[in-house]
């Protein structure tokens, strides 16, 4: 294909159809929390960046080709030029950004931890782990700050959210992403102290060991959510003020929940029940924040 610059093989386009989708997703995407406006602006993010995730997550495709296919969304993106039906998510999204006047850097960062999975780089430490969702998570919440009109007060603490909620989906997905495509984001050198090797996540259980280094994990992850708990206070636009409040609940709520059940043995999530108490208790959270 000549616009990937690839010479030897045509690698297949990727599916049109997004292997997830916003009601799939862990946490509310363009709720009616925000205004209706923004909403087909904030579906038009999240469609490009799903596309680039399916892509650096497509175990079909060798590195190479997730690379080509990730640098010509990134030059549909800036340029507005594309070849292929497939690239359609990066037009829109252009589009959408011009309207807004949002920058498309927040787009181009999450680029880059995309190209970093195609590669199937690992996490060596928490640092690296939080470097990677600096990338990979936090665009997302300084994205909505943006396109609301927040100020600068609110971003750590939403980058706080937002990695904690990237670290939350690892854990959930820690089995498949390893035995599907060679990924590990759990820290390596927390392997080690344990005495464990990675190869443990092939199992279909925890021991008690694995145990302990998920836990840490959730300890991490909860100082993580101590920093974002603020945010909904920072925010000044009530419907995100009030969907910050909802995200926050949710992911402290998916927190517990995988300190009490086996992310090895089935993918943990919060059923509809814990779904709803969560949210009712985020919307009580951000009543009270102002």
């Amino acid at each position: 294909m000549a616009d990937f610059n690839l010479a030897p093989t045509k690698p297949r386009k990727p599916s049109p159809v997004a292997r997830k989708d916003p009601g799939s997703e862990n946490f509310p995407v363009a709720s009616r929390l925000l205004p209706k406006h923004l909403r087909p602006h904030v579906m038009a993010f999240y469609k490009f960046v799903r596309l680039a995730d399916d892509i650096a997550d497509d175990p079909d495709l060798e590195p190479e080709t997730k690379l080509a296919y990730l640098e010509a969304l990134e030059r549909a993106l800036t340029t507005g030029q594309a070849k292929h039906a497939y690239l359609k998510p990066a037009l829109d999204l252009r589009a959408s950004l011009q309207s807004t006047g949002v920058s498309d850097r927040h787009a181009r960062q999450v680029l880059r931890a995309f190209r970093r999975d195609a590669v199937g780089a690992r996490c060596h430490s928490w640092s690296d782990l939080l470097l990677y969702c600096r990338f990979s998570a936090n665009p997302v919440g300084r994205y909505l700050l943006d396109l609301h009109g927040e100020g600068v007060a609110p971003g750590p603490a939403a980058d706080a959210l937002c990695s904690a909620l990237q670290i939350l989906n690892h854990l959930q997905d820690c089995r498949e992403d390893w035995t599907q495509l060679g990924r590990c984001y759990i820290p390596l050198a927390w392997f080690e102290e344990a005495g464990l090797s990675v190869e443990r996540l092939v199992e279909q259980e925890c021991d008690a060991k694995l145990r302990l280094v998920i836990d840490r994990v959730l300890e991490h992850t909860d100082r993580l959510l101590e920093r974002a708990a603020p945010l909904p206070g920072l925010i000044q636009h009530r419907g995100l003020r009030m969907e910050a409040a909802v995200i926050l609940s949710l992911a402290e709520s998916l927190a517990q929940r995988l300190r009490t059940r086996d992310p090895m043995k089935t993918r943990v999530a919060l059923g509809p029940h814990h779904k709803m108490f969560a949210m009712a208790r985020g919307i009580a959270r951000g009543l009270g924040a102002k």
